[in-house]
């Protein structure tokens, strides 16, 4: 009998016959699609950071220029001090009232927007429609609504925060509801409890530390953002930096400017603490701050004693006052005088409320047809391109240097401990400076132009995107990267094969709402002169033409539901 060896390969081989029976993973035509408009839209990023002429020579130029000016500027001068505690008081106040307005709208709008609560899909429809129009609608435009309104003052400025926050609030508390263990509230369904009952008792336990984390992520970022305000009338430290810069005060502008990055960076550490106080140590997130507050935990490992459940029924009722309970009992009183202290110190003018419902038609009147009036759609619409082109390229040159910072910014990625530290400590500073000062600053030394409006976006959004990219590395599965770590494989190898792709998905739908902030913030960059279609809404704003206001804002509504509907698409298909 005769013996003929099969080669590996051949058509007669058991693994070439396994290797053709295998089924093959089928690429959907949806993901390729996806695919290829990421590629477009990376094209078109490009194409606008070409076209804005932005390069390393041109940075480099504008750093001599930097020192040319600075030199000539002289010493920063500040305020009196009791003038500059007025209105450092005023603008904590009017940012904190706004917030907790939007915190306390959004609980209705989300308990409708998530699929699992609301009582019909024509509710959830509307809902959502809500969040995202008043996350689309420019806390700028709002303002300049409300001044006509209302006298000068605070209430203008905390109606837009509150009333522009409500969508992003919303959302993330309707995403959060969306994800809780259905068991508490059908139990108490099951017992006969009301829907009030239900969402009490049953949900809100549960979404409570994702809610006051989004409440005070939103807060800091009110903070940064209540500078613009000052250029549309909103009392506080923007007010005092537009008028200095508008009279060429630069020394004076730049110590407020310094005052409100201080008070960014103020605020994050404040944050941190509520955090860690109200959700404890396991809920309050990975910020560099975070870290200052939280304990130690015991070599024993022992439970604490708030952790150790109860004997009996009477020792339930009868809990001892521990450390934790005094803390967590005193971080809730100072909330709470927190909230009433916000609201007195932002002086707010009752009587307002009502004598405005006399001016609502008036004003709606004055809006309503929209119109470009003699600027014409040509003209307002190669701003709304300029615009996009600056978000486009901003976005960019975020993304190439966020993933960077990120990435080492990430427990899993850094190589040590202080390399992981000093890059968290980093996107915090850069977090703290609002875009619209760096916008500023860069416009005085360069001139008006796309140019400086798009770096200040790219560098202010490097403290944003950079960490959510280390906040979603960490929280990759680590058994891939351990595997490529026992067969020797280097950290960077580690990296671009387990770490990154695992962490791709959060990476696209980052870099979306990196884009979807972008739009937005390009259009209030323009009020400073960083190009774009933000110089003709401001020029409408201050010139009373109100119905080219509509069109604008009506454009940039359109434009940010675009973006949106493509984030929402490509999270669908590549989760």
């Amino acid at each position: 009998m005769t013996l003929t060896a099969l080669r590996p390969g051949s058509p007669t081989h058991p693994a070439s016959d396994l290797d053709a029976r295998a089924p093959r993973r089928r690429i959907s035509p949806e993901r390729i699609c996806a695919t290829l408009t990421l590629l477009v839209i990376a094209g078109l990023a490009v194409a606008a950071l070409i076209d804005l002429d932005i390069t390393f020579a041109g940075v480099a130029g504008s750093i001599d220029s930097a020192e040319n000016f600075f030199g000539r500027v002289g010493g920063l001068r500040f305020p009196e001090p009791a003038e500059l505690l007025r209105l450092t008081v005023l603008t904590v106040g009017l940012v904190a009232t706004g917030t907790l307005l939007a915190a306390a709208l959004s609980v209705p709008v989300a308990y409708l927007a998530a699929s699992n609560t609301t009582p019909h899909s024509t509710a959830r429809a509307v809902a959502r429609f809500i969040g995202v129009f008043t996350r689309a609608l420019p806390d700028v435009v709002l303002a300049m609504v409300f001044v006509l309104m209302f006298s000068l003052g605070t209430l203008p400025g905390i109606l837009a925060i509150g009333i522009h926050s409500i969508g992003m609030i919303s959302k993330l508390f309707a995403d959060a509801i969306e994800q809780i263990d259905e068991g508490p509230r059908l139990a108490i369904r099951a017992a006969g409890g009301t829907k009030l009952q239900e969402f009490v008792s049953g949900v809100l336990p549960q979404v409570l530390p994702s809610w006051v984390a989004t409440v005070l992520h939103r807060n800091d970022i009110n903070l940064r953002g209540s500078v613009v305000l000052g250029y549309v009338g909103v009392a506080g430290l923007g007010l005092e930096m537009s008028h200095a810069f508008k009279s060429l005060d630069y020394g004076l502008g730049l110590g407020i400017a310094l005052v409100i990055f201080l008070l960014c960076v103020g605020m994050e550490i404040v944050s941190s603490a509520v955090r860690v106080a109200m959700l404890g140590e396991t809920n309050a997130g990975r910020g560099v701050f975070v870290r200052l507050f939280t304990r130690r935990k015991t070599s024993a490992g022992r439970p604490s004693p708030s952790a150790r459940r109860f004997a009996s029924a009477e020792q339930a009722l009868r809990r001892p006052w521990t450390a934790s309970r005094v803390r967590n009992t005193a971080a809730g009183w100072i909330a709470v005088a927190a909230v009433i202290g916000s609201v007195v110190v932002s002086d707010i003018i009752w009587a307002d409320f009502l004598a405005f419902w006399g001016r609502v038609p008036e004003v709606a009147a004055s809006f309503w047809p929209p119109d470009f009036g003699s600027y014409g759609f040509a003209v307002i619409g190669a701003a709304m391109l300029d615009t996009i082109r600056i978000a486009l390229a901003a976005t960019l040159i975020t993304f190439v240097i966020s993933l960077v910072i990120g990435s080492l910014a990430a427990r899993n990625v850094a190589p040590n401990a202080g390399v992981q530290g000093g890059f968290r400590l980093l996107l915090v500073i850069i977090r703290g400076i609002p875009e619209l000062i760096l916008a500023i600053v860069l416009i005085i030394i360069t001139g008006l132009g796309p140019q400086a409006g798009t770096i200040a976006l790219a560098i202010g959004g490097i403290g944003l995107l950079g960490k959510l990219i280390a906040d979603s590395f960490e929280e990759v599965p680590r058994g891939p990267e351990r595997a490529l770590l026992a067969t020797g494989a280097s950290r960077l190898q580690m990296y671009a094969a387990a770490t990154l792709p695992q962490g791709s998905r959060a990476l696209i739908g980052h870099t979306f709402y990196m884009l979807d902030t972008n739009v937005r913030a390009a259009t209030l960059l323009g009020i400073v002169g960083g190009g774009g279609v933000g110089y003709y809404l401001l020029n409408a704003g201050q010139g009373s033409n109100y119905p080219l206001v509509t069109s604008i804002v009506l454009m940039i509504l359109v434009t940010v539901l675009v973006v949106e509907g493509i984030a929402m698409w490509m999270r669908q298909v590549f989760r």
